[in-house]
């Protein structure tokens, strides 16, 4: 194929123009020539270089960049007294309680690797201003006694509601103190009236992933690859995908939760890690079509893959809101590389001239469900209303609890 002048990415033209010759590099494996190889690994650079730049990644906290320096070296809490001083001084700083003096600063820096500018946070541990107290009147208290998460509570006094909701959330895992969660929320955007009401879904997803770890075998991060994403969509083929793919997943070490979002958090799913390393992956399937179980699937599988480094840590998606994080974008294009590569799709007759045949070939050539590929084409054109009646409408929900899901 005729290459482009290699030079740095300035256009989304020249981005996916760069998108397509990769994939098609890619595509020839071990028949790379030694020229050919050299251009794969500039183009890639040049393409991580331009996602980098659109979309930056907000600099780390302090204290995760340490406790993600401790997991990829294996290293544990009494590895850090040479630095800290002693293992209650380890525990007091990791917990966020005590400050580090300059020394210390400088001591881990040298040891860990970690710059001094990410660790000069750590001077000060008091909460930044514009985070309150928690209010955990806040909490949807009537929709978490409605669907069982919590007992009745209308007659119960403000201190008894607090008691009742703070031990709800601690029992799954998400310390606190007194302004704010550890554990991080982030993703697609989200207003403050919503923090709670994510907080306690996200409580009921860890202790139903808990409760059943008896279905999830061990994890291997090294699982995890490209190849592994193509296998999961190719399930879609089947007529029994979806249960074909959480049993697949499960089996390969990652939790699966399916539940409902609450009122007014509009999320198509999650990612995130338990305090013991298993991956959790949590669906809501608020818009019950094939494609779309499909797609957040392999989207929060590629957030596991790549971007999900510890347990304090979740990524939430409302997949139809738009997002300038490059994580977002790098799970989109992850996801639908492994749907539909996007050097094939460009050529198929199912873009080039959509029709009930055309789509249903493409979705036989790769082995995936016709809902995806008109999911493409939704995304792609802006009409929704094209061969609607192809998406899968209310064929998951049916398929999972026909099986107890």
């Amino acid at each position: 194929m005729p290459q482009m002048k290699t030079r740095v990415i300035r256009t989304e033209d020249e981005y996916r123009a760069y998108l397509d010759e990769i994939e098609i590099l890619i595509s020839r494996g071990p028949a790379l020539t030694p020229d050919e190889a050299d251009r794969l690994e500039v183009l890639s650079v040049l393409v991580e270089s331009y996602e980098n730049n659109k979309y930056p990644v907000e600099p780390p906290d302090p204290i995760d960049a340490i406790l993600f320096r401790m997991e990829e070296r294996g290293l544990k809490q009494a590895d850090l007294i040479p630095y800290f001083g002693t293992s209650s001084r380890v525990s007091e700083i990791l917990n966020r309680k005590r400050p580090l003096t300059v020394q210390m600063i400088r001591a881990v820096s040298l040891g860990l690797g970690i710059s001094a500018e990410t660790l000069i946070g750590l001077g000060d541990v008091t909460e930044p201003a514009h985070k309150k107290e928690i209010d955990w009147s806040k909490f949807p208290i009537k929709e978490m006694v409605n669907r069982g998460w919590i007992d009745g509570i209308s007659k119960r006094k403000s201190d008894a509601i607090e008691s009742l909701v703070k031990g709800y959330i601690a029992d799954a895992g998400l310390q606190f103190g007194n302004a704010s969660f550890r554990r991080t929320l982030s993703g697609a955007a989200k207003s403050p009236s919503t923090q709670y009401a994510l907080y306690a879904w996200l409580a009921r997803v860890i202790k139903r992933s808990r409760n059943e770890r008896r279905k999830v075998g061990s994890f291997s991060p090294e699982a995890l690859s490209s190849s592994f994403l193509k296998e999961l969509a190719q399930m879609s083929w089947s007529k029994h995908g979806p249960l074909l793919a959480i049993e697949y997943l499960q089996k390969n070490g990652i939790s699966v939760v399916l539940e409902p979002h609450l009122k007014g958090t509009q999320l198509d799913g999650a990612a995130l890690k338990d305090t013991d390393g298993t991956p959790v992956i949590a669906l809501t399937l608020r818009f019950d079509r094939l494609d779309n179980f499909w797609f957040t699937l392999l989207h929060e599988v590629a957030h596991i893959w790549k971007h999900i480094g510890d347990d304090e840590d979740t990524i939430v998606d409302d997949l139809n809101t738009s997002s300038d994080d490059r994580r977002e974008a790098e799970a989109n294009r992850l996801a639908r590389e492994a749907f539909i590569p996007r050097a094939i799709w460009r050529r198929s007759e199912a873009y080039l001239s959509p029709s009930r045949e055309t789509i249903e070939q493409l979705a036989k050539d790769l082995r995936i469900h016709p809902s995806l590929v008109v999911g493409r084409l939704h995304k792609e054109t802006g009409n929704y209303a094209l061969f609607n009646d192809m998406l899968g409408h209310r064929e998951v929900r049916t398929l999972l609890s026909s099986k107890g899901s």
